[in-house]
């Protein structure tokens, strides 16, 4: 019996590059096992693919150990946030209408 293949598309953006692979999954296979296929842990020492979070084309995926790919999936692996963007647009605003005060 032949094993009928998908494929589908796993990206990662590290600091200093992205990548982005095709991958062919038997059909079934789960994210987190898609992302263990795709060879990018070996690729990036940082990258901890057994539970780090990932989305299917920008949407979360809460559970990647039980969600099956779909042909075609672009499978995003997220890196943690260095800083929260709240957080940045409220201390950027503050300095500008600190700014602003002194300069009149």
């Amino acid at each position: 019996m032949v094993e009928t293949v998908i494929e589908i598309e796993v990206v990662y953006a590290a600091v200093d590059r992205q990548v982005l692979r095709s991958v062919s999954v038997p059909v079934g296979t789960t994210v987190r096992s898609a992302l263990l296929s795709s060879g990018l842990g070996s690729e990036f020492a940082e990258l901890n693919l057994v539970d780090c979070p990932v989305g299917v084309f920008g949407k979360v995926i809460v559970d990647p150990d039980t969600r099956q790919v779909q042909a075609g999936d672009r499978l995003e692996i997220y890196r943690p946030l260095v800083a929260d963007p709240k957080e940045v647009r409220r201390l950027r605003a503050a300095r500008a209408a600190e700014a602003k005060a002194r300069n009149g």
